[in-house]
């Protein structure tokens, strides 16, 4: 698991999702998986499910296509049947890769923002947390509370 990755399942996880992260799907007779999703999650009382492939690679917009369909196409097949198999099979699933550049956004099946768009979306939560010393972000998302500290400093909003 990359930063990125980790920095999503933290702040999907913080907001109240119900997050699987590197799951495995489609076991092969022969031994071995038919893929891999990176985050899958699922916010409970919105019903919202999502599944997200972030990543920071160089790869030819050719390369991406090929890349996501296939991560796509495995999440459409397996998240209602293998990563949460208790939903109705009908839930709309939201499939985002998240990328350095968004010059195009669809790929593969999916939609597609920059780091800087999800960045963006994150620091504005943080923000309005607040300080630490008023509404620390829970220990257990320590990129959050890094990123918190950085942002809003412990007694007060840093300009």
């Amino acid at each position: 698991m990359n930063h990125m990755e980790k920095l999503v399942r933290q702040f999907y996880a913080w907001r109240g999702y119900i997050v699987r992260g590197n799951v495995r799907v489609g076991a092969l007779t022969h031994g071995g998986w038919a893929g891999e999703l990176d985050i899958v999650a699922h916010h409970p009382h919105s019903g919202h499910l999502i599944h997200l492939e972030p990543s920071i690679d160089a790869h030819t917009w050719e390369e991406r296509e090929r890349r996501f369909r296939r991560k796509f196409e495995a999440g459409r097949r397996y998240v209602h049947a293998e990563v949460f198999p208790w939903l109705d099979p009908a839930t709309p699933l939201e499939q985002v890769a998240i990328l350095v550049s968004a010059t195009r956004r669809e790929l593969g099946g999916g939609r597609v923002i920059a780091i800087d768009e999800f960045m963006e979306t994150v620091r504005e939560a943080v923000i309005r947390r607040g300080p630490m010393c008023r509404s620390a972000i829970p220990e257990e998302y320590d990129l959050l509370r890094t990123l918190q500290l950085a942002l809003c400093g412990y007694r007060r909003v840093l300009v």
